[in-house]
């Protein structure tokens, strides 16, 4: 059975995991694990309170076969999460490694976007970040995108998000795609 760890923090934007967290819980019986900074209560942007499973200090690559980080306002506030250490170990390890509107930049603040294809609320949001190198390689599409066992996305897309960490864990067959096409169909016409 796959483990799935969202790394959860303040202000996180509740409807970026929701989705992908219902998908694989429900019809793909994969483990769900919800982590915060210190493993305390977190508040979503929407007022969902979540008692996390773990803290951070307990997310280990060795453990998980995906990281998957929501954005939300604690980046624009100043207090997100340094992810460079998780994000790189997942990476180092091939595991699966999923950032979503803010949180796609800080994963481009932590040098993990340099070298592959990638996209995110905007190429400026990535820019904002110092340490970024991967200017070459963004992509300004709506949907989620997917190089190797990386996946980023705008926070308009957490539906095609979901498809592509399905695609990265190897879960994404018939069963997923009749589930998850009733999500996408309004935006087909």
């Amino acid at each position: 059975m796959p483990r799935i760890v969202i790394a959860l923090q303040n202000d996180y934007a509740d409807w970026e995991p929701a989705l992908l967290m219902a998908a694989t819980r429900y019809w793909l019986d994969c483990e769900v694990v919800t982590a915060s900074p210190d493993g305390k209560t977190v508040i979503s942007m929407g007022g969902l309170k979540v008692t996390p499973d773990i803290g951070f200090d307990a997310i280990d690559a060795e453990q998980f076969d995906a990281l998957i980080i929501p954005g939300g306002y604690a980046w624009e506030k100043g207090v997100a999460f340094d992810f460079t250490a998780l994000a790189t170990a997942f990476r180092d390890k091939g595991k699966v490694l999923g950032g979503i509107c803010a949180a796609a930049s800080a994963l481009a603040a932590t040098g993990v976007l340099d070298d592959v294809a990638h996209t995110g609320n905007s190429l400026a949001s990535h820019k904002k970040y110092p340490a970024y190198r991967g200017e070459m390689r963004y992509v300004d599409q709506p949907q989620a995108m997917r190089d190797g066992m990386i996946v980023t996305a705008a926070g308009s897309a957490p539906d095609t998000f979901t498809v592509e960490v399905l695609k990265a864990l190897g879960l994404y067959g018939p069963e997923a795609e009749e589930e998850l096409a009733a999500f996408a169909a309004e935006h087909t016409s």
